[in-house]
């Protein structure tokens, strides 16, 4: 997603007027002890989550702030202020804000880069988890939301929920820039995971008081160029509404998605993800079959295969290939693409309720992990380790961008495989765009250790 923050962006009453608006559940903010609140620039924090920052400090809870970067790439062209300059007046303007609302907590300081948290997640995933560790009690995480459209604000979203899952932590999201961007009308607005946190007076005071103290956002540095205010007064009038807007991701209370799902989803359309068209998937295939740590391998099984595209170029690797599929339609045009291949047999299959009997050299989870709640994948995950051959490997490779119909993400799904006690990593390829990790049986071995080389 791509915005500029001058435009003027979708109004405050549009969003109002949207009978979807009106429609949001509330959110129970009820039994929150720890709060910790996420935010990749200082202002994030108050923005999205400053009404819930006073409830839970006003009823006896305790709240953390983690501050990814201290905000001082926010006028790059400024005149009047270097850096340097910046960094120290954000820190300050944060520390008044959060006395308005949270009087007393933490404010814990990664010093990030603004700009780049890309560049370095295991640093924000480090300080999450540090804090974390340093009390007792049930977590809460409030962290800015990955679909923000925000480099920064979707890495602290996606590490916050890598460790929200890790530590089976509560996760909220407050999104911030979406409202500038987005519209009511939008076909993938989070309208069934957004929820709706009603602020008393006390709050709305605090809250628009905590806002007002970031003022070298909401209000010019000075006359100059490369001074102008970044909040526009049109886009903060999003957040001096009465309510503040939290995504829920309640992984345990998520559903397996069923073949329904899939059925209306391929409709008529014979390839609806794009895997014959898209330069995207054609490279993933790629790289996927580049990294298969053998030459060759005996029986193999693809669970989730579509219409067969990765199946056509495992098929020549393989003595025997299984692959399955939750949906009739894809399976039909895979038997179709794969006719010439008679070592490969189709299976219609729900495989966390029916895995293959059979011993297999070769696991392939593409795309797939995801759609399992945590419960059917921890079993596709058990059996697939049970069925492995001893030099067997498992091949797994996920979209890592949120999608809000999944029950996991692409970085949750890979955080549940590297906790299966039997598998060891052989190979791990990971960008923005997805995350290819293959494992064996441990002790597994390299390449170069299966070939001789060491």
């Amino acid at each position: 997603m791509k915005f500029d923050h001058r435009d003027p962006g979708t109004s405050e009453s549009r969003w109002r007027s949207s009978a979807s608006w009106r429609a949001v559940e509330e959110f129970d903010a009820t039994g929150i002890e720890r709060l910790i609140v996420v935010s990749a620039h200082p202002d994030d924090e108050t923005l999205g989550a400053a009404g819930l920052m006073k409830r839970v400090s006003s009823t006896g809870g305790s709240v953390t702030v983690i501050l990814a970067t201290d905000g001082d790439n926010s006028h790059p062209s400024s005149p009047t202020h270097s850096a340097a300059q910046l960094r120290a007046r954000r820190i300050r303007e944060v520390q008044e804000a959060v006395e308005y609302l949270a009087p007393g907590s933490s404010i814990v300081r990664l010093g990030l880069r603004d700009g780049a948290l890309k560049e370095d997640p295991d640093a924000v995933r480090s300080g999450i988890e540090k804090v974390i560790a340093s009390a007792e009690g049930e977590a809460t995480i409030a962290a800015t939301w990955r679909g923000d459209g925000h480099g920064d604000h979707r890495i602290v979203g996606e590490v916050s929920a890598e460790v929200a899952f890790a530590h089976r932590a509560k996760l909220v999201e407050y999104p911030i820039w979406l409202w500038h961007w987005s519209s009511p009308e939008d076909r993938d607005m989070p309208w069934a995971r957004l929820r709706a946190f009603s602020l008393d007076d006390e709050e709305l005071v605090a809250k628009r008081q905590a806002i007002a103290a970031h003022a070298s956002q909401v209000a010019p540095l000075s006359d100059a160029v490369g001074d102008e205010v970044v909040l526009r007064p049109e886009f903060v009038e999003h957040f001096e509404r009465r309510v503040e807007a939290f995504i829920v991701t309640a992984v345990e209370e998520s559903e397996t998605l069923n073949q329904g799902f899939f059925d209306n989803f391929y409709g008529d359309k014979k390839d609806p993800w794009g895997f014959e068209t898209r330069w995207y998937e054609e490279r993933k295939r790629a790289i996927t079959m580049a990294s298969l740590p053998r030459e060759r391998f005996g029986q193999a099984l693809e669970v989730g295969c579509s219409i067969g595209m990765l199946s056509a170029q495992l098929a020549p690797r393989c003595d025997s290939l299984l692959a399955t599929d939750l949906s009739a339609k894809p399976l039909e045009i895979a038997r179709e693409r794969l006719a010439n291949h008679p070592q490969v047999s189709f299976h219609h299959a729900a495989t966390a309720e029916e895995w293959p009997d059979g011993a297999f050299d070769l696991i392939v989870l593409s795309e797939v992990g995801y759609y399992f709640d945590v419960a059917a994948l921890d079993r596709v995950l058990s059996r697939a380790a049970a069925s492995l051959t001893p030099d067997g490997v498992l091949v797994a490779c996920h979209w890592r961008h949120p999608v809000a119909e999944y029950p996991l993400s692409g970085d949750q799904v890979h955080q549940r495989l590297s906790e299966v006690e039997q598998l060891e990593r052989i190979v791990q390829h990971c960008e923005e765009d997805f995350i290819l990790e293959i494992f064996g049986q441990r002790p597994a071995r390299s390449v170069a250790q299966q070939t001789g080389l060491v």
